[in-house]
């Protein structure tokens, strides 16, 4: 009693000193939720103004495109952490309903009422919930303005854009004397502002010009080296007379890729080190950035056209065409891209220096007219050759569907510019040269990883070759690197070459930082949000967990278990549970960084169980059986089992099913169900100790006791039996021909059955020699048997068709079945 009352006091004494704490810790996370509420509060406020801001500022840069896309980027950033404020307030609304939900509804007028602290708390939750609906509605209206903002944007940029190419240009005698005068005074100013640069460049900062020519050389010097330091077994293939398709193939996309990237590589450190080292002036900068730019995009096309049409070596050549229609259509295709280019410089330099924009429209119309000219000299080019034909060949006209093509756009161009389509002309040249050339290098790309990947195709390059010499790799291992080989350049490829073709058609880069945020980050499938980002880095953190998983079950059976001398079934059972255990940990691991709610899983989880219902009942039987196996252990991997007509050694058990190799080394995979529901003989279950049947049958006409004697005496000296319990002899029949006895004894290990069998049948066989007792009865006496000549021919035939019959079976039984461990045949 006493023990009863302190006991008492003391747990009185905690319940007074925790309720302050308590109540503390209640006040501080109504503090806390208030704070929260508050701050959510003030970021709505926040967001509503600053939308307001670019609103306006929407109206004021309405004609400015690049301006338009930066806003338009910045409110789809503002919209993002609307959204975000809302969801952040979703755990606590849920938290207020499931609270309600356990005070239930009020109660009715006439019941007793409640408590005064359930009513307060009544009315705090449903004052805290109409706080959070209405900081939630406002998010929502701020997020739909967002949207509605950010697609009024992109209205104005569509329009802009369609302005821009449809916009006509009266062509009239006044529009090119105008432009020839104005010509005039440009090409004064422009002589007047490069020679003062050159002057100012060559007495105060002629130095640093030299060291921005000299690094900028050198970057693009490393970068060309080390390219084709690592490209080179498909670079140096050109030394062949007659190379394969894929050799053409990779020389063409490499040749074409490595020196376009140093030439890129030198113009960009050219003019990054130029404005390093203060040489660009204000006015020079745009124009040196655009002629690095012009002379890179030349020279890509040069090289693209030189890799399809090689005009100085038809085996090279990816194309059937003449070598006359190939030198002929490289020029062409050099002269389209070099006025385009020249265009877009001249335009620059109008723009640069203030220049009326009735000279750029006449560039731009003679541009396009030159353009749509060339067009049409391609279009009467005879270069197409038959199959068979060699390339020195005169060649033949195009077919007539790439006729009237070529045709069509040259016109097309002449006359959209004759009718002051300007800008549509000069958009539809820039596209036929610039983006016509990506194309062309993005297909060569596809068909040069595609013949890269094809099966077998890598170990017959030059680095394929190589790598084998090397690191004495496989076919296969070959075959998945260049499997490898040919996803990284369909990669590069789209990295490289779509973004160039977007801004050729007018987009801006914040456009495609835009759209490669949300194809990483945030892809809507109806009301669904994919993350790639976040698939990604859930794959990475699952493969992790699978490493750490089979390193621990590596180091748990080599280190703990084997040192504990556990037995081999219980390590593999650990093992098994083990692996599975972090199997599911990584995979929930994984899931969660991919940002799947797996609450959101119970539908999933429901449809599993429909499946299971309608016809996965086996697998989930087969699956829980193997779960009770690796639990309750009736056998384990090494014991020699009999299920039903199966007999053999278990090798593996796993959560479906289980192996067993038989005496015959054949591999049987029985279902884990069919081991737990039916009858599973272990001869090794709690150990090996196991007894042996030896049945002895000899003549009928022997005494049975002095065989029985003779019988227990061999096998009290028979080495390898037990003891305890002492092997015994027993007569079990008799019969006017036999007497049948049966030994009986005890084994320590029952898998040496076999051998133990064989020597204790030996020295019986010799003991009961040596002591005279008959095995058998005597031979019965010959009686003539005396048969017709067609009962003879009867039997012999019979005797044949019985022969014929039998052969087969006896070449499939081939070898004689190997032992069992009990020392019987197959």
């Amino acid at each position: 009693m006493p023990l009863f009352r302190l006991l008492s006091i003391l747990f009185m004494l905690v319940l007074f000193a925790a309720a302050p704490a308590a109540a503390q810790t209640a006040a501080a996370s109504t503090d806390d939720i208030a704070t929260q509420l508050e701050q959510a509060s003030n970021d709505l406020r926040k967001a509503g103004d600053q939308l307001n801001a670019i609103r306006e500022r929407v109206e004021r840069y309405e004609d400015d495109d690049a301006r338009l896309v930066d806003l338009k980027v910045e409110t789809e950033t503002l919209n993002r952490s609307i959204l975000a404020t809302s969801v952040a307030m979703r755990p606590r609304l849920d938290a207020i309903k499931a609270r309600q939900a356990e005070l239930g509804d009020p109660p009715p007028e006439g019941a007793p009422a409640e408590a005064d602290v359930v009513v307060e708390e009544r009315k705090k939750l449903a004052a805290e919930r109409n706080q959070i609906n209405a900081l939630t509605g406002e998010a929502e209206n701020l997020s739909i303005e967002a949207t509605r903002l950010a697609n009024r944007v992109t209205e104005i940029r569509r329009r802009l854009f369609t302005d821009a190419i449809l916009k006509r240009t009266e062509i009239n005698a006044d529009l090119f004397a105008n432009a020839s005068g104005a010509m005039v005074n440009e090409t004064q100013t422009f002589g007047r502002t490069v020679t003062a640069w050159l002057q100012f460049v060559w007495n105060f900062k002629r130095m640093p010009l030299l060291a921005a020519l000299l690094l900028s050389l050198l970057a693009a010097l490393v970068l060309l080296s080390g390219s084709y330091r690592l490209f080179s077994p498909y670079i140096s293939a050109a030394r062949q007379d007659k190379p394969n398709y894929i050799t053409r193939l990779s020389v063409a996309f490499w040749s074409t890729v490595l020196p376009t990237i140093a030439a890129a590589a030198f113009a960009g450190a050219s003019y990054f080190f130029l404005d390093a080292f203060k040489v660009l002036r204000t006015d020079i900068a745009p124009l040196v950035a655009i002629a690095l730019g012009m002379v890179v995009a030349i020279y890509f096309v040069g090289q693209l056209a030189n890799a399809v049409l090689s005009p100085g070596d038809g085996h090279w050549r990816l194309v059937r065409v003449s070598d006359r229609g190939a030198r002929r259509l490289w020029l062409l295709i050099v002269g389209m891209a070099l006025v385009n280019g020249a265009d877009y410089f001249l335009g620059t330099i109008s723009e640069v220096l203030g220049s009326p924009v009735v000279l750029t429209v006449v560039k731009s119309f003679f541009a396009s007219i030159i353009i749509g000219l060339l067009l049409l000299v391609t279009a009467f080019v005879k270069p197409v050759l038959r199959q068979g034909e060699t390339p020195d060949s005169p060649g033949r006209p195009w077919p007539r569907s790439v006729f009237v093509l070529l045709v069509l756009i040259g016109l097309g161009l002449i006359l959209s510019a004759l009718l002051g389509y300007v800008g549509m002309a000069r958009f539809v040249a820039t596209q036929i040269v610039v983006t016509g050339a990506a194309v062309v290098t993005m297909y060569i790309g596809f068909l040069s990883g595609r013949a890269v990947s094809a099966t077998n195709a890598f170990a017959d390059t030059a680095i394929g070759k190589r790598l084998e010499e090397r690191f004495g790799l496989s076919p296969v291992a070959l075959d998945q690197i260049g499997l490898a080989a040919g996803l990284a350049i369909y990669l590069l490829i789209i990295v490289c070459f779509v973004p160039l073709i977007l801004l050729q058609w007018g987009f801006q880069v914040a456009d495609i930082e835009s759209w490669t945020y949300r194809i990483f980050t945030e892809i809507r499938v109806g009301s669904i949000s994919i993350s790639l980002v976040g698939i990604l880095v859930g794959i990475l953190l699952f493969v992790f967990g699978l490493v750490v998983t089979r390193w621990f079950q590596k180091w748990l059976d080599g280190n703990v278990l084997a040192r504990s001398q556990v037995d081999t079934g219980v390590r593999n059972s650990v093992r098994t549970a083990v692996g599975y255990a972090g199997v599911a940990l990584a995979g929930l691991v994984g899931i969660s960084a991919a940002g799947i709610n797996l609450a959101s899983l119970a539908l999933v989880a429901g449809a599993l169980s429909l499946g299971i219902g309608f016809g996965l009942q086996n697998i989930v039987s087969n699956f829980v059986s193997g779960l009770i196996l690796l639990a309750e252990r009736p056998f384990k991997v090494g014991d020699w089992v009999v299920a039903g007509t199966t007999e053999g050694f278990v090798r593996r058990i796993s959560v479906r099913a289980t192996e067993i190799e038989t005496f015959q080394r054949q591999t049987v995979i029985v279902p884990n169900s069919l081991l737990i529901n039916g009858q599973v003989g272990n001869w090794t279950h709690r150990n090996k100790l196991g007894r042996i049947e030896v049945p002895i049958s000899v003549h009928g006409g022997n005494d049975p006791r002095r065989v029985q004697a003779v019988l227990a005496a061999v096998v009290g000296a028979q080495q390898g039996l037990l003891r305890n319990p002492e092997p015994t002899v027993v007569f079990l029949a008799f019969s006017a021909a036999t007497l049948d006895f049966e030994i009986r004894a005890f084994l320590a290990d029952i898998l040496n059955g076999g051998s133990v069998r064989s020597e204790l049948r030996t020295a019986i066989l010799e003991k009961l020699r040596e002591e005279g007792i008959a095995i058998g009865g005597p031979a019965a006496p010959e009686v003539p048997v005396k048969i017709s000549p067609d009962g003879a021919r009867l039997i012999t035939a019979l005797l044949d068709e019985a022969v014929e019959k039998v052969k087969p079976a006896a070449r499939r039984r081939g070898k004689p079945a190997q032992d069992t461990p009990d020392g019987e045949g197959a």
